[in-house]
């Protein structure tokens, strides 16, 4: 394999700034690989986006993404929104400094750089699915993910999570224990295929793999190449229903909780009538305003090295 032709994006503030100090011994390691490769830091949130754009019309093919899994976030969707290519014909390798690093557990991706450095020179290329959101209300350009979205109570989580980032992997369970004191179940209405229902809801959560918060396992047999989503709807749960089930959420058995609906779909429209100052939605944990969405499958879309 020759490595000609890399593009790095680097996040400086990935890992609570773990990123822009190891970059130095990353840049020296890629050297010694024989990366052949242009790097450029992120400047805001969401800038990567922007990046693999210009990349992309620029003839890269590779990128290296340094960074966690709202960096990725961000180079999948500019993978989407180039236009020069198809998006699986660009490559993207991850040498993962986040707070969670969760789509990376899925496929074995090491923690450490240079392990993550020779997965990548291996030259073996995987290809997932990618899920794209549609928003109805306030019409803002379709968004993308990777690993997993969540609607209600998991978007709070991941909302408080961002303040609490330097508590490392431990900042999602504190702040879903801060959660549980504001947050109500809401009124959700779910349709899919044939299927339409109304359900008083803690959550709804649309998983592409595995593991998501930090390494909870919410989702009942995810599978990111098989064209569906896996789907939980967790219904009408109160906060002894949470903590009873608290250990479920790490092992993947929180499915086979009684007020846990799981199913698998291609597409699902899910529509609600809350409205509140607490009430988002999470997709590879960024976090934005929730709204009705429509959320489909785009198969085989993300190329990547593994």
């Amino acid at each position: 394999m020759e490595h000609s032709n890399w593009f790095v994006i680097i996040n400086p503030k990935a890992g609570n700034g773990s990123a822009l100090k190891l970059w130095p011994k990353i840049e020296a390691l890629l050297k010694t690989s024989n990366f052949n490769f242009q790097f450029t830091f992120t400047q805001y949130r969401n800038h990567a986006t922007k990046l693999v754009e210009i990349a992309a019309n620029k003839g890269f093919r590779n990128i290296i993404c340094v960074g966690g899994d709202g960096t990725l976030h961000a180079i999948v969707n500019g993978l989407m929104l180039q236009k020069k290519v198809e998006s699986s014909a660009i490559y993207v390798g991850l040498i993962p400094i986040g707070t969670g690093n969760d789509w990376a557990k899925t496929y074995n991706i090491p923690n450490t750089i240079k392990e993550a450095i020779l997965l990548i020179k291996k030259d073996t290329i995987k290809v997932q699915d990618i899920g794209k959101i549609d928003f109805l209300e306030s019409k803002k350009p379709s968004l993308y993910f990777n690993n997993l979205a969540g609607i209600g109570f998991d978007g709070l989580v991941a909302k408080k999570t961002e303040k609490l980032k330097h508590l490392g992997k431990l900042s999602y369970f504190i702040a879903a224990c801060q959660s549980l004191l504001t947050f109500n179940n809401f009124e959700v209405e779910i349709i899919y295929k044939n299927n339409r229902s109304t359900t008083r809801s803690l959550m709804v959560l649309v998983g592409l793999c595995t593991y998501s918060g930090g390494g909870m396992r919410l989702t009942d047999t995810p599978n990111p190449k098989d064209g569906l989503f896996d789907i939980s709807n967790v219904t009408n749960f109160n906060t002894w229903d949470f903590i009873k089930n608290l250990p479920k959420l790490y092992n993947g058995k929180v499915q086979a909780a009684k007020k846990v609906n799981t199913f698998k779909t291609d597409s699902i429209l899910v529509l609600s009538n809350k409205r509140t100052k607490d009430f988002y939605m999470q997709t590879d944990g960024e976090v934005f305003n929730a709204e009705n969405i429509n959320i489909s499958i785009l198969k085989q879309a993300f190329s990547f090295y593994t």
